[in-house]
């Protein structure tokens, strides 16, 4: 375990957790946004955000470790894989058999353990925004852009599809490297994910990103 994990005590995640950080924003109710979305400023044209949001468009795969911080303050970690445009997946560090899949179509989240699975579009989901191929700053879905001398913060979101949904990612304004990002969902909730130990340009198998739909009972429209 890195330095930066030991930090950070581990709870065992459960799935409503897991459920929490990745679905919660396509199901819950409407309620105005949290504070965290609400502190960004509206000058979304920022040419430095732009940069930022050029650079990591053009990070087409990246691998590394997490820290979960969940709405409850509960706190887990584990590692990630992400390949542009659409395909992400955790893994949760044991003992928890949980497991956070995308595969540019759907989300799958589950235990591997049991076999059980809940699906969700992807597409009416906020992780649309940060797996889609290109971020451009001067479309509706930006709900503001703050810059500060250690961090710069670009929340996106689209009130048609998500509802007050919102995610927020987090830049490091010399590297323009991402740091963190924050799923706040209808009901104000938020998730955060914190990564380290970040790799990029890094080449994955096909089956990293592969939803066992043959575990989700009434999914065979979607295996293709």
């Amino acid at each position: 375990m890195t330095n930066s994990a030991s930090i950070f005590s581990r709870l065992p995640v459960t799935r409503r957790d897991v459920l929490g950080a990745f679905a919660a924003a396509a199901v819950a109710s409407a309620v105005p946004l949290s504070a965290s979305a609400q502190a960004a400023s509206p000058a979304a044209n920022s040419a430095t955000a732009q940069a930022i949001a050029d650079h990591f468009s053009g990070v087409a795969t990246m691998q590394g470790e997490f820290v979960q911080f969940g709405p409850r303050g509960e706190q887990t970690g584990g590692k990630f894989f992400i390949e542009r445009p659409g395909k992400l997946r955790f893994n949760y560090d044991d003992p928890s058999p949980m497991r956070v899949i995308a595969d540019g179509k759907n989300v799958a989240i589950g235990n591997v353990k049991l076999k059980t699975w809940d699906l969700y579009p992807l597409s009416k989901t906020p992780l649309s925004l940060l797996l889609a191929p290109h971020i451009d700053l001067s479309a509706g879905m930006v709900k503001g852009v703050k810059e500060e001398s250690d961090l710069t913060t670009i929340s996106l979101g689209n009130n048609t599809v998500f509802g007050n949904s919102t995610i927020t990612m987090m830049f490091d304004p010399k590297t323009y490297d991402l740091r963190q990002w924050t799923i706040t969902d209808n009901q104000g909730k938020d998730t955060s994910v914190m990564i380290f130990n970040v790799k990029t340009g890094v080449a994955f198998d096909e089956r990293v990103f592969r939803v066992p739909y043959e575990d989700i009972k009434g999914t065979s429209a979607n295996r293709d």
